[in-house]
């Protein structure tokens, strides 16, 4: 049986993150481009999310009007 040795595994890159309000004179266009494309998706997820939480709240509010 072979034992892997987990000094041996490499540990998944790093995600770039981002934290509202840093200073973006660094980062390439690319990088810019790329950072505006995300926080769309991630604008996205949130109202989704939203919605999701604001029907939920409605149908419950008119289960509880009767």
């Amino acid at each position: 049986m072979h034992v892997m040795d987990t000094d041996d595994i490499a540990p998944p890159p790093k995600k770039k993150t981002y934290e509202l309000g840093q200073d973006l004179s660094k980062h390439s266009v690319g990088d810019l481009q790329a950072l505006i494309d995300a926080l769309k998706e991630e604008l996205a997820r949130v109202e989704h999310t939203l919605h999701a939480k604001q029907s939920s709240k409605s149908a419950a509010e008119s289960v509880f009007k009767r």
